[in-house]
């Protein structure tokens, strides 16, 4: 698998661990969050592995804009059991972009939310994409979403159909 010209198969595995937290950002349908860590905590997360130190005010203030990106900026003192699912997904989204990814891989982005957050969610990935020209690749059984795509394709028993 090439990124950039780049065999992944070829790195070592800290290699291929660092191009997971820096190049790729991870929206995962069942969010993933540490229980005993903060919203803040847990967005920041990816950002202090990558700096392998403690969290700076640098951090503090990226995670906090992108926790009100996502409309939980009063929440980010709060953990996971404290907040509901669809809240719980925005973390996870928020902790997704905290390194500002090259790609975001998303499954079921907002499979877990109301409309009105979905709507808004979508809207935050398709502008993230514009603004920052990160790629999403969007994995939905929505096709409000999958329309909104520059490219589509359709999956059937584990092959391309479409």
């Amino acid at each position: 698998m090439l990124l950039d010209q780049e065999d992944l198969y070829r790195l070592k595995d800290g290699q291929r661990a660092a191009v997971r937290n820096e190049r790729v950002g991870f929206i995962f349908q069942f969010y993933h969050l540490l229980p005993e860590f903060s919203a803040l905590e847990n967005v920041v997360l990816p950002a202090l592995v990558k700096a392998d130190a403690g969290m700076d005010a640098g951090m503090r203030k990226i995670g906090m804009e992108l926790l009100e990106s996502v409309g939980l900026s009063g929440r980010a003192t709060h953990k996971p059991n404290e907040l509901s699912g669809g809240e719980q997904q925005r973390v996870a989204i928020a902790r997704a972009a905290v390194n500002q990814p090259d790609i975001l891989l998303c499954d079921e982005p907002t499979g877990n939310l109301d409309s009105e957050h979905g709507v808004g969610i979508i809207e935050l990935l398709m502008k993230m994409n514009r603004d920052k020209g990160q790629t999403l690749v969007i994995v939905t059984h929505d096709e409000e979403i999958a329309s909104r795509a520059g490219r589509v394709m359709y999956l059937k028993d584990g092959k391309i159909i479409k």
